[in-house]
This record gives structure tokens, C-alpha cells and sequence, in this order.
């Protein structure tokens, strides 16, 4: 442990002590006439080590080392000066000066040791000099010493003892503060570790309140048993406007958990709005809390909003019947509680995206084999069935009519060719190599070919090549399929004499494809309705494929007018935010 630093005071007083004993020194000199060189010099030099003493305390430079430099120079300031005296008898006061500052800076000790050294050399000047005067000295200057030292000596020892005292309690003090931090830090990362601990979203709001009644006991905070915490979540209400509901809470009664509140007044509105942490000492005032019967005891309350960036979840609740629970660091707690819950609630989340995109990519992977498996069996397995049947048909037919049997040996190639035709193409959207080095521009070019060449189907590529010099490589193969995709609908359900595929720069850092047919259309809102139960995934692909390049789907049609399908894409990642806030 640090030992206390020495009495700061005491350096000022011997500092003006000496000053006074400098001047008194000159004066006398000068009264008698023996300013000479000598005592000239010997005034200088303690003048200059007293300035250089007054510069080191005024920069707070009070080591114990310094002190015994200053106390040796005024032994040999007050000792040459009576050495240079005609009379020392009548200078022996000058041994006043080292006893007050031996007596300041070292307490008894010190006095009695100076008094004794004082007298010690000046009566062995005196001896030398003026034997006779021996006598005097020790009998009047002993009793003048002792007069002059005990004072200085009891005001240093009571002054650096309340000095210590104060030292001691600053000591104490900061030590608590230390180890109050070191709590505090712990009950941090017990809390961070705990709240990380799971993906679980619902545990994760659990132990968010579990955590802030377990760090405020060890806060020794009163009453944490009466203390309501819920957190309450953002869900669209029956008019599909934003409420907050409860989805954990701790001293809830039954009633209370199904209720929803707007969070357009009073203290959540003010969370909301200033997106900080907002307290009520009035809680019973507030138009809405006061609709929790939980809280019908409590007159105290502190909302804290579960944001993160543009995201935000909901709400943070506690309150308390003492008004006066939520000090100031109780709220910095509860504060630190709220922001780690966002950012476990924000893993929660992701983990469930994560989960349900694997989930949705396995189904799209599923619907893949599907489509496949029914392409096959309704093209090709179909046209190979028919091969075969027509090969015997006609292997028969040439035993009777050789000509007509070479007619349908000609019909045989051309269904042959037709199917090689589809499989290419089938292979072709399975995965267009030609995407891997030319490019989205020129693998819908080749697309709409294979349309023309296998199908009969009159597709139109209208592309801006500034889209393809912005657009990621992975997102160009998305678009494709989701314009392949919709293509083929056009293809199969619409009757279409000609499609239409527009790629172009709707404005900046967004792209806009557009697929348009002239087809016999449909309703969308009565298809939409029961889509899933038609077992076909078409606009499902659509729209799922369309947040992969975090973009917006668009289908416009009605029957007997055509189909558009439009999909704005984001080009970079400014605007997938301005998509986001719908900008």
C-alpha cells in the first residue's frame, strides 16, 4: 500500500518562516553596520535556495528528500551566520529557524534533535570565542528553543495526522470505487455472457429480465421482489397498425399479457419518439401504462426502446411503487441490460432468418427436383415413350409398305431432334454456362434463342449494359432466373403471341427488370389467395427469389390484358437501405 504523502502546509509555513528569518537576518546586519561580502553572499544564496524551494512547492513537489535539503540549509545558513557575528550570544536566535522547520517537517523528532544540535554548535562557538558567555547561552536559549520548537512541532503533528486521516479516507474511498468498478465489470460480462449464451428468442427475453432483477440486488438495491419488468415487442394489429404486446414479462397478472397497447402517448411514446430511455415519477398519470392492472401499485417507471440502427424491436418496461428506485446508476444498469438485449435479441433474430432461409432454400431446392422431375416426365419421357412405340410401329411397316415406313422413320427424327432440343434447353436453365462467361445480357439472349428454337416463342430482350457493369456476378445469376421464371409462366398459362424482357436503370444504384407478355392474363389477388394449394411455386420462386437480391416484386395483370412482372433491384448497398426505409 501507498504510504501518505507529507503535510503540503508545512513547506508554505517553513517557506515563509525562512523569508521572515532572511529579512530579520539582513535587517540586523544592516542596523550594525556588517553587511560586509560574506554575509552579503550568505543572504543571497539562502534567498536563491529559498525561491527555488518556493517553485518546487508551488508545484506540489513535497518528497522527504527535498525537505532534508531545506533543513540542512537553514542549519547552515542560521550556524555561518552566527559564526560571522561579533557578539553570537546576541545572534543565538537565528538557531530558531532550523528548530521551527525541523519541528515542521519532522514533527518531535525533529524539534528535539535541532534544539539539541543548535545548541550543541553554537555553544561550541562560544566555548571557542567567549567562554564566559557559555552559561547565558544554555540558560537562556535551552527554555527559548523548547518555547519556539514544541508549538511548531504540536501544529505539524495535529495538522499531518488530519492530513493522514484525509489520505487514508481518500484511499478508503477511491479502494471501494475500484472495487465497485471491478463488480460492476464482472456483473457486465456475467450479463454479456449470459444473454450470449443462447439463440433462442424467447430465452433470450427471459433472461433479459432475469439479468436486470439479479444485477440490481447486487446492487443492493431495495425492494427488487415489487419491481414489474416486461418486455413488450412490435406485432401488427387487426388494422394492421403497429402495437406493442407483451412477450415476457415478470409480476404480470393474467389479464394483462394479452393486451396490446398503441404506444402513442405518454412514456412509451416518448421512448419511441427520442429513441432514449425516458422516466416517469407519475406513473399513475400515464394514459396507457395505466391500463396494466400489474402496475396499479407502482408510481415509478423506466422505458427503455430495444433499437438498433434503422430495426426497432420494442420496449424495455420496468417500474416500482417507490418513486425514487430508479437512481442514476440503477437506470446506467438497467441501460447497459437494454443495449446487450438488442444486440442478443438481433443474433436471436438472425439464427431464425437463418434458419427459415435454409428451410426455404431446401423447399426451393425440393420444388427444383419436382419441376425437373414433371419437366422430364410431361417432355422428354413422354417424346422417348412415343420413339420407342413409333420405332416398332414402323420396323412393322416395312414389311408391308416401305415408303410409308420411311415417312415415319422422318416423323421418329423429327421428334428425336425436337426432344434433344428440350433437353438442351432443360439443361440450359439447370445452368447456363454461358451467364458464367458472357454475362446476364448475353444469357437472356440465348434464353429468348432456346425459347424461339424449342418452343416456338417469340421472347424480346431489351437490356441496358450499364445494369451488367453495376450488378454483382451471384446476383446476376439470380435476375436471370427470375426472369426465366417468369418467361416459362408466360410460356405455359398465357397464351402468349410475344414476351418482352426489359432490363434497365430505373434511377441511380437501381435496376429494373421487367418481363411483359400479351397474353390472356389473370386475376392476381384470386390467384395469390390459394397459390399453395394449386401445388405449383411459380410466383413463390418469384417472390423468394426476388429477396435474395433484397429487392421488390411487382405483378400487374388482369384477364385479357397480359401479365407485367417488374422486380426492382438494388445495385449496391446504399440503396438496399433506401429500399429498406422505402425510399
Amino acid at each position: 500500500m501507498r504510504k501518505s504523502a507529507p503535510w503540503p502546509l508545512a513547506d508554505w509555513i517553513s517557506l515563509v518562516v525562512r523569508w521572515a528569518f532572511i529579512a530579520s537576518v539582513s535587517l540586523w546586519y544592516a542596523i550594525h553596520n556588517m553587511l560586509d561580502s560574506k554575509i552579503l553572499i550568505l543572504i543571497v544564496g539562502m534567498m536563491i535556495t529559498n525561491l527555488a524551494a518556493t517553485v518546487l512547492t508551488a508545484a506540489y513537489q513535497t518528497m522527504t528528500v527535498l525537505r532534508v535539503l531545506y533543513l540542512l540549509s537553514d542549519f547552515a545558513f542560521a550556524t555561518i551566520a552566527f559564526y560571522l557575528g561579533n557578539s553570537p550570544v546576541n545572534l543565538a536566535w537565528l538557531g530558531l529557524l532550523p528548530t521551527a522547520t525541523a519541528a515542521l517537517y519532522f514533527q518531535w523528532v525533529g524539534a528535539i534533535l535541532a534544539v539539541v544540535l543548535n545548541l550543541s554548535i553554537q555553544a561550541f562557538i562560544v566555548y571557542r570565542r567567549q567562554p564566559a558567555d557559555l552559561l547565558i547561552l544554555l540558560g537562556f536559549m535551552f527554555p527559548m528553543y523548547t518555547i519556539v520548537g514544541l508549538p511548531f512541532a504540536l501544529i505539524s503533528e495535529l495538522a499531518n495526522s488530519s492530513a493522514k486521516t484525509r489520505y487514508q479516507n481518500t484511499e478508503r474511498l477511491s479502494n471501494t470505487t475500484q472495487k465497485r468498478e471491478r463488480e460492476s465489470r464482472r456483473l457486465i460480462y456475467d450479463l454479456i455472457s449470459a444473454l450470449s449464451a443462447t439463440l433462442n428468442y424467447q430465452r433470450v427475453l427471459e433472461t433479459s429480465l432475469n439479468l436486470s432483477e439479479d444485477t440490481l440486488k447486487e446492487l443492493d438495491a431495495p425492494d427488487v421482489d415489487h419491481l414489474f419488468s416486461a418486455v413488450l415487442l412490435y406485432s401488427e394489429g387487426a388494422d394492421q397498425s403497429p402495437t406493442l404486446q407483451i412477450a415476457a414479462a415478470r409480476h404480470i397478472v393474467a389479464e394483462d399479457r394479452d393486451l396490446n397497447l398503441p404506444g402513442t402517448s405518454g412514456l412509451l411514446a416518448h421512448a419511441i419518439d427520442e429513441g432514449a430511455p425516458s422516466l416517469s415519477r407519475n406513473l399513475p398519470a400515464d394514459a396507457e401504462l395505466s391500463q396494466l392492472a400489474s402496475l396499479n401499485e407502482c408510481r415509478a417507471a423506466f422505458c427503455l426502446p430495444l433499437r438498433a440502427g434503422l430495426d426497432a424491436y420494442g420496449i424495455l418496461l420496468f417500474a416500482h411503487p417507490s418513486v425514487n428506485f430508479f437512481t442514476p446508476d440503477r437506470r446506467e444498469v438497467l441501460e447497459i441490460v437494454a443495449k446487450q438485449s438488442v444486440i442478443a435479441i438481433q443474433n436471436s433474430r438472425l439464427y431464425q432468418d437463418l434458419e427459415q432461409e435454409k428451410n426455404r432454400i431446401m423447399e426451393i431446392q425440393e420444388e427444383s427436383r419436382k419441376k425437373l422431375a414433371r419437366d422430364l416426365h410431361d417432355g422428354p419421357t413422354q417424346a422417348i415413350s412415343a420413339i420407342a412405340m413409333r420405332v416398332n410401329f414402323a420396323r412393322r411397316l416395312m414389311e408391308r409398305d416401305f415408303k410409308a415406313a420411311s415417312e415415319e422413320l422422318y416423323k421418329i427424327e423429327e421428334l428425336a431432334r425436337r426432344t434433344t432440343k428440350e433437353i438442351r434447353h432443360m439443361l440450359f436453365t439447370l445452368r447456363p454456362l454461358v451467364l458464367e462467361s458472357q454475362g446476364l445480357i448475353a444469357t437472356l439472349e440465348s434464353m429468348a434463342e432456346k425459347m424461339k428454337e424449342t418452343f416456338n416463342q417469340n421472347v424480346t430482350i431489351q437490356a441496358d449494359s450499364r445494369v451488367m457493369s453495376e450488378m454483382e456476378p451471384a446476383k446476376q445469376a439470380v435476375v436471370f432466373y427470375i426472369a426465366e421464371e417468369a418467361v416459362n409462366n408466360a410460356r405455359k398459362h398465357a397464351q402468349a403471341h410475344h414476351i418482352w424482357v426489359r432490363l434497365k436503370i430505373l434511377r441511380e444504384g437501381l435496376g429494373l427488370l421487367e418481363v411483359e407478355d400479351d397474353g390472356i392474363g389473370f386475376d392476381v389477388d384470386s390467384v395469390g389467395a390459394n397459390y399453395e394449394s394449386r401445388g405449383s411455386l411459380g410466383m413463390i420462386n418469384l417472390r423468394e427469389r426476388t429477396e435474395l437480391v433484397n429487392g421488390m416484386l411487382r405483378i400487374d395483370s388482369a384477364p385479357g390484358r397480359g401479365t407485367r412482372v417488374q422486380v426492382v433491384i438494388p445495385l449496391n448497398e446504399e440503396a438496399v437501405d433506401r429500399i429498406r426505409r422505402g425510399i
